[in-house]
């Protein structure tokens, strides 16, 4: 699916990728969920996000927070508290440590916690997307706050990209619990 440019398709993306992630991790045997994710074998999983993720948990927790950053930011500035999308003292050249943070916050999070959190605020994402209009989501230059993009591509890329995201690297480590 190519990556949604209306509202309908986004709200139309984000469930049914969120809807899949979810089939997906019913699916999840049991030694699945058990065995900490390692792709350090893989030449091609290189990015910091292979390392940092050992478990299903760590995931979810990841998709949590970004939800809460988008929710957060767009809610802060339409009180007109004006304040970026990544929350200082991190930036774009420097989120891989805030998403690092994240990580060493929720180590003690359960995993019926994490998808209890991840179920609400999908929930809440979904339901602030509602109260925007096509326009005011896919127009550039609507909320100065955006930048030289659109509002709904940040609702994109927090929610049908992020579960894109999590989908692959969950079948990837079930491809790596098959061939041991």
């Amino acid at each position: 699916m190519s990556r949604p440019t209306t509202k309908s398709d986004l709200i139309s993306a984000a469930n049914a990728n969120y809807e899949e992630m979810n089939s997906l991790i019913s699916s999840l045997t049991e030694k699945e969920l058990s065995k900490a994710f390692d792709f350090s074998k893989d030449d091609k999983k290189k990015e910091a996000h292979w390392a940092r993720d050992k478990n299903l948990r760590d995931i979810l927790i990841h998709l949590y927070e970004w939800h809460k950053l988008l929710i957060n930011w767009v809610q802060s500035n339409q009180k007109e508290d004006n304040i970026p999308f990544i929350p200082k003292p991190y930036n774009w050249k420097t989120y891989g440590d805030m998403n690092l943070f994240f990580w060493r916050k929720h180590q003690n999070t359960t995993l019926e916690h994490a998808k209890e959190m991840l179920e609400k605020s999908h929930k809440e994402v979904m339901e602030l997307a509602e109260t925007f209009s096509n326009e005011e989501l896919f127009s550039k230059g609507i909320y100065k706050w955006v930048g030289g993009s659109t509002l709904g591509s940040y609702f994109v890329s927090v929610t049908a990209s992020h579960y894109n995201w999590a989908i692959k690297k969950l079948k990837a480590h079930r491809k790596n619990c098959k061939s041991i």
